[in-house]
């Protein structure tokens, strides 16, 4: 049994959902005056359908107007709340043509995992729902609080797009920081071409090398975008980049006999757990340079492999938005680069470009097709939303034949492409996914909203050999079996043994024998692998603290296979989400004798950093595992065993004393969101059973392009699977626009 939704197409019936209102039905008005709408306001707000935030913003509103001797209409306490909602669902704006033709769809309230009860209480989308767009401009235009920004009021109209002031000012920043960037720069190409000639070999006639394109277009402008999907090489270009850039410089500075021949060069990345992936790639991408065979010789100390987070790059003050490097304090350097750009969200980004001098060059990597920023915005998405088609102008595809010999197919050409189209380079070639993998194949078809009941069915029916298939029957165990009788939980424990074993029998030849490019590829784990590496390879409790690097060297052990397996939720709450099964699993592996507790610190568990927290030098997204190390003494002076949570460090291990973690959790299960920036081994990706507003294809593809060599994808659902993957996320914000 199905239904039709006009949003989601065929819904299976295990969706209960309320039946549509009647097309008769009386529709609620909106309350007579902006204090009764506020008074309707703080209800949404006991239902948990909005913050108390978008409340109080909507009663410093309407306070505002009355100290001015206006009186707020209620359309305006209303639309203030809303779109303080909006922004807290990651839309940079409100827009409100938008708005008025689907309202459901644009608000999606009452939210999933509130209170949608209350049959008195009408939804936010009742009162849109009818309305004309110009009746809700003409109930705010006049009014002391909204502006077209040319002065200060608490929200900005642009069009139709309401924002909140602040917003509004981050892209205004970021659209006037990049367009002063997008003219070409004046450059000798014979150096340029040289250099690249030499780190990507001469030109294949057969095929184009899209590395060598991105670094030539990245390369003649101090604003691009790399994108390109995982395995794209998007590491191996950049650093190709940042030599031959560094190359034309030193031959440069030959010729003005300037005394330093090098650019100063930052890298960057928005959590700590992406910037330690990227130094460990980077450093030995730098390693296979041909830097002596480039023109100018640069040496390899001019190429930097420390990577920082951007928060500590800019200088973040603690308890402020504000950082100490800004318009009025420019960073020291030449070029930036950020990686997994996907997560920069328009306030960080607004400050990125605040912190850059006029004549810094900043270069965004980053999956364009991956989830957007926890927070507003997506800001790398909306600059590459034309990257599919090139759009390069005629002289562009010549400049760029010239330079490097390669040229690009026909239909990349156009010559009305706009100035931003020629600052962004697509890479299109994948070197991790061959023809045989399941999950580039899933990857691909996911990205481009065609993942059928054929491709699902080849899942289920093992064709591919890294990619296995749990259906309902694998994750839910007979009514009364489990760890919690009686609950969906405890019904989920199969999930929780697959978490512990990672199935090896679920793949083809249990995983045995697989290669890739060539090299063998260990069959795949859960997390009692990590778990016995800890208790197998412990060094002898004799050891003592003074013997750091034997403790260093197991720790880092311990890390390496607890990065082999992931457990990703789209969920945080119910049976299928995060907080179900980090209980699920850790009553698995301590009944299986692998961990000595579920709940408190004890040797084993893994705890992600939410956080960020300078003076102990973590970051959110950090993840680290608790150990027991012989570190203390009791009166006899015998060691005496003691927890700390090791975390990976550029140099080396670092330990700290779990009382000292304020911000984190433990990380047997995760969000695909708090993922980005990651890879694993091996990657469980879990979908709830039920279709909900966070469920679209760029959460499927994000989950399934975390898995480096073997997939689990648990669906209890292929209907919800497809569903998922045919929706969209779009975020309201006016950057395209600016930039046209």
């Amino acid at each position: 049994m199905s239904r039709k939704d006009d949003r989601y197409g065929e819904i299976p019936d295990l969706f209960d959902e309320p039946e549509p209102l009647a097309e008769a039905a009386i529709l609620p008005q909106l309350p007579a005056t902006a204090q009764d709408m506020l008074t309707l306001l703080d209800r949404w707000v006991e239902l948990n359908w909005l913050r108390a935030l978008d409340h109080a913003f909507a009663a410093f509103v309407c306070e505002l107007l009355e100290e001015n001797g206006e009186r707020p209409a209620p359309e305006l306490a209303l639309l203030a709340a809303t779109v303080s909602h909006q922004v807290g669902r990651g839309h940079v704006c409100l827009d409100l043509r938008q708005l008025c033709d689907d309202p459901e769809a644009t608000l999606v309230l009452p939210p999933e995992g509130s209170d949608a009860s209350g049959d008195t209480d009408p939804r936010p989308a009742d009162l849109f729902r009818g309305r004309e767009v110009e009746a809700l401009m003409a109930a705010i235009n006049g009014s002391s609080a909204v502006s077209d920004g040319s002065h200060t009021t608490p929200m900005v109209i642009v069009d139709t797009r309401l924002y909140l002031r602040r917003f509004w000012r981050y892209e205004q920043n970021i659209a006037s920081g990049i367009g002063k960037r997008l003219a070409p720069q004046n450059m000798d190409d014979q150096p340029l071409s040289q250099a690249l000639d030499v780190l990507f070999g001469a030109s294949d006639t057969e095929s184009v090398n899209y590395q060598k394109m991105a670094c030539a277009i990245a390369a003649r402008n101090r604003f691009c975008v790399i994108t390109g999907g995982p395995g794209t090489g998007k590491t191996t270009t950049v650093v190709k980049l940042l030599a031959a850039l560094q190359s034309v410089s030193c031959v440069q500075s030959g010729q003005e006999a300037r005394r330093d021949p090098y650019l100063k060069i930052r890298l960057s990345a928005p959590t700590g757990k992406a910037a330690a992936r990227l130094s460990e790639s980077i450093g030995g991408a730098v390693e296979q340079l041909p830097l002596a065979k480039l023109p100018g010789s640069p040496e390899a100390s001019s190429i930097p492999t420390d990577v920082t987070t951007l928060h500590r790059l800019l200088g973040s003050r603690p308890g402020s938005r504000q950082f100490r490097y800004n318009e009025d304090n420019p960073l020291p350097l030449d070029i930036l680069v950020i990686d997994e750009a996907s997560m920069v969200d328009v306030d960080l980004m607004a400050s990125v470009f605040s912190a850059l001098s006029d004549s810094a060059r900043l270069i965004l990597l980053g999956d364009k097709d991956q989830l957007a920023s926890v927070d507003a915005g997506a800001v790398l998405g909306e600059l590459c939303e034309r990257a599919d088609q090139g759009h390069y102008q005629p002289d562009t595809l010549a400049w760029l034949a010239s330079v490097t010999g390669e040229r690009l197919p026909g239909e990349l050409e156009d010559a009305r492409g706009r100035a931003l189209d020629q600052s962004v380079a697509m890479l299109r070639k994948s070197y991790r996914f061959d023809e045989h993998s399941g999950i580039g194949l899933l990857a691909r078809a996911t990205n481009e909203g065609r993942l059928d009941r054929t491709l699902i069915q080849r899942c289920q029916a093992g064709e591919f050999p890294d990619v296995a298939w749990l259906g309902r029957g694998d994750l839910m165990a007979p009514a009364g079996e489990g760890a919690f009788q009686g609950t969906l939980q405890g019904n989920l424990a199969p999930l929780a043994r697959h978490g512990m074993s990672g199935s090896p029998e679920k793949f083809a030849n249990q995983g045995e024998g697989r290669s890739v490019h060539g090299r063998p590829v260990a069959p795949p784990v859960g997390y009692g692998h990590y778990l016995r590496i800890m208790a197998d390879e412990r060094p002898a409790a004799t050891d003592s603290h003074q013997d750091r690097p034997v403790w260093d060297a197991w720790a880092t052990r311990v890390l390496e296979a607890f990065g082999q397996f992931q457990l990703l939720c789209a969920l945080r709450k119910g049976p299928f989400g995060v907080e179900g099964l980090n209980q699920q699993v850790a009553a698995e592996l301590h009944s299986a004798g692998l961990i000595t507790r579920t709940e408190g610190w004890y040797p084993g568990r893994p705890v992600l950093v939410t956080g960020n927290d300078y003076n102990l030098g973590l970051m959110n997204g950090d993840i680290g595992v608790t150990l027991s190390v012989p570190w203390d003494r009791n009166e006899s002076g015998e060691p005496v065993n003691t927890l700390r949570v090791a975390f990976p460090a550029s140099d080396g291990i670092r330990w700290v004393s779990p009382s000292r973690l304020q911000s984190m959790e433990t990380v047997y299960a995760m969000t695909v969101h708090k993922s980005q920036g990651s890879e694993f081994t091996h990657t469980c990706l879990v979908l709830p059973d039920r279709l909900t507003p966070v469920l679209t294809k760029e959460l499927v593809y994000t989950g399934i392009t975390r898995a480096r060599h073997w997939l689990s994808l648990a669906a209890p659902s292929e209907g919800v699977l497809r569903e998922a993957s045919a929706r969209s996320v779009i975020r309201a914000s006016g950057l395209a626009m600016l930039l046209n």
